[in-house]
């Protein structure tokens, strides 16, 4: 697959205007994920003006995958008529464009990022025949990154042996008030079984078994490759990592914390536990 001049594509082409973890819109009332279930992207026009009047700073096209997208240079400046609403609204309201607005979204933060060769430090430049980045000195080819990493939810039955609880966590370098699964990224030589028991134990001190692969998820913040799993308690007593985690705790299903929201890996997960 190819990267090509955002110009040369259909006008019908959906286009992706983005801003870190957000995405460009019309303008309108209504910013629930609801309001994007269907016909999300930026409309052609408001990407071509956001393009040819400077608002971006990366700017490219996939023809096989069917868009364009763009990097805005700032979130301070948007084009008359646009707003910035979260990326995350997209997947929670089950939008068809999800998946072609998370690769446009990796893609485009890769190539804001992979700008010379780490060879020789050439110029690189988009390769014409796939998904690439190519060396203009040492023709050294560069591909997109995707970082595996699991994400797992943790369950045991409850003391009173009515259904089960599970283990939820709040970690140190994001949202504070919000408890989530256990993640953590994949290091060379690990499967992902040998993953989750390491990131489990390092960060909780538990040990666990039954480990179940539930469903994966592409999550373009900025280039991870989410597998999703579920396992069961197998013993230990929680002693945090703290400079991973703030705090950890059992949760039922009818009494759960803030937790991340619909449309993300974690509530999938989360809400297997009945």
């Amino acid at each position: 697959m190819s990267m090509k001049d955002i110009h040369s594509l259909p006008e019908n082409t959906v286009c992706f205007v983005f801003s870190g973890k957000c995405i460009l819109v019309e303008k309108g009332e209504d910013t629930t994920p609801a309001a994007f279930s269907e016909n999300a992207g930026t409309p052609p026009t408001l990407f071509e003006h956001a393009v040819t009047g400077g608002f971006v700073t990366e700017s490219f096209s996939e023809p096989e995958y069917g868009y364009r997208a763009a990097l805005l240079s700032s979130a301070d400046k948007l084009p008359e008529g646009s707003m910035l609403i979260p990326l995350h609204h997209f997947f929670a309201a089950g939008n068809p464009l999800s998946a072609k607005a998370a690769r446009a979204l990796g893609i485009a933060n890769w190539r804001q990022a992979t700008r010379f060769c780490c060879r020789c430090g050439a110029p690189l430049k988009d390769d014409s025949r796939e998904t690439a980045r190519r060396c203009t000195k040492c023709n050294a080819v560069v591909y997109p990154r995707i970082s595996p990493c699991i994400i797992i939810l943790i369950s045991r039955p409850r003391a009173d042996g009515k259904g089960r609880e599970m283990l939820l966590a709040r970690h140190v370098q994001r949202n504070q008030t919000m408890y989530t699964c256990i993640a953590g990224f994949m290091e060379a030589g690990e499967s992902v079984e040998e993953c989750a028991a390491r990131e489990v134990m390092e960060e909780t001190g538990l040990s666990i078994k039954n480990i179940r692969y539930f469903k994966s998820q592409s999550w373009p913040f900025p280039e991870q490759l989410m597998i999703g799993l579920t396992a069961d308690y197998a013993g230990g007593e929680l002693k945090l990592q703290e400079d991973e985690l703030s705090e950890a705790a059992w949760f039922t299903p009818d009494a759960l914390p803030e937790t991340p929201p619909a449309g993300s890996l974690a509530w999938d997960l989360i809400h297997t536990v009945e």
